[in-house]
């Protein structure tokens, strides 16, 4: 079992800057692909950015591509999400998830087994 712990959030301005953390423990933190999500007030939890075990592969959703970059240090068992030029629409709980699979490869954008509790993110305008 794996515990991910989110930190990083806060209150920043539009055209602003945060770069998240999750940091992992009580399992094999390199044999999990990772991936970063959000849920906004009043709407569905959605993708955000994933990257393969080996940190080979990402993925992102559109609303980050050019933004945001998703990046892991397996040897401080932490995942990163670096968010640039933020909007207001970015504004949301971001949590951290990670799932146990064999291929190296591979960035997942579903089938995550383990959660954090999530960090608030607001972009003001």
């Amino acid at each position: 079992q794996v515990q991910l712990v989110e930190s990083g959030g806060g209150l920043v301005q539009a055209g602003g800057s945060l770069r998240l953390s999750c940091a992992a423990s009580g399992g094999t933190f390199s044999n999990c692909a990772m991936g970063w999500f959000r849920q906004a007030p009043g709407k569905e939890r959605e993708f955000v950015a994933a990257i393969s075990r080996n940190g080979g592969s990402t993925d992102y959703a559109d609303s980050g591509k050019g933004r945001f970059t998703i990046s892991r240090d397996n040897a401080k068992n932490t995942v990163y999400l670096q968010m640039n030029s933020l909007k207001p629409e970015d504004t949301a709980v971001y949590y951290c998830a990670g799932r146990a699979v064999i291929g190296s490869y591979i960035a997942w954008r579903s089938g995550y087994d383990y959660w954090g509790q999530g960090t608030q993110v607001t972009v003001s305008s």
